[in-house]
């Protein structure tokens, strides 16, 4: 099968990896909804049938980009020390779905998952049991660790704010609520004694929460809570 011709006739140059790439984008300026046939043929300026020669439906692009996703996690080392490997790794995720977010309900969806999504599933089952994790155990390190990465990314994704100076942009309108709604003594004293503090920034919750999960989970590593 030949490679189709562009919009004007002439050969295009276009290839799957430069329609996945421009799904991406599409995805991370509009969001999901702004991803279809047609707006990946505008982004080059070819004919819609053009992309259809390279990806044969919706699914196969959702399932395209995740893994476009996937390649830019870094991979845990395998027999390396499993906290800092996963430290790491779950650092670079959170990075990751900052500038994807429209990929975290995405990541672990497909029914179809591509080379760099299995790539990556191996890595980190294969840090914890050579970390000396049982099956059963590293089942649900596994779970209980995405369960909270993708939460956090969630919420910082749903933020009114972004960065330490973010809280202070928003509170005269939180103050507003606050005198509208009643009195919260709790809300109000955590708002003076940390949340407005200048120093403090929503990111710094995300290696606190990391910190307390891998904890725990050297407690079951070390036999302190066995899972079989």
């Amino acid at each position: 099968m030949s490679v189709p011709a562009s919009a004007g006739g002439g050969r295009t140059r276009l290839d799957r990896e430069q329609v996945l790439r421009g799904a991406v984008a599409l995805a991370d300026r509009g969001g999901l909804g702004a991803l279809t046939i047609r707006s990946l043929a505008d982004e080059p300026g070819v004919k819609p049938m053009t992309v259809y020669y390279y990806v044969k439906s919706k699914e196969e692009i959702l399932d395209g980009i995740v893994d476009a996703v996937f390649t830019e996690i870094e991979l845990p080392t395998v027999g390396g020390d499993w906290r800092a490997e996963l430290t790491r790794r779950a650092r670079s995720a959170r990075e990751v779905l900052r500038r994807h977010p429209w990929a975290i309900p995405l990541l672990e969806s497909r029914t179809s998952p591509g080379p760099a999504n299995l790539r990556h599933h191996d890595a980190v089952l294969g840090t914890l049991r050579a970390g000396g994790f049982s099956a059963p155990a590293t089942a649900h390190a596994y779970a209980l660790l995405d369960a909270f990465l993708y939460g956090h990314a969630v919420q910082e994704a749903s933020l009114p704010f972004e960065g330490p100076e973010g809280p202070s942009e928003v509170e005269p309108q939180v103050r507003q609520s606050m005198a509208l709604a009643g009195d919260f003594p709790h809300l109000t004293e955590m708002m003076a004694a940390y949340y407005l503090q200048p120093d403090y920034d929503f990111a710094d919750e995300f290696q606190v929460g990391l910190d307390v999960v891998l904890d725990v989970l050297s407690s079951w590593q070390s036999g302190d809570r066995l899972w079989g």
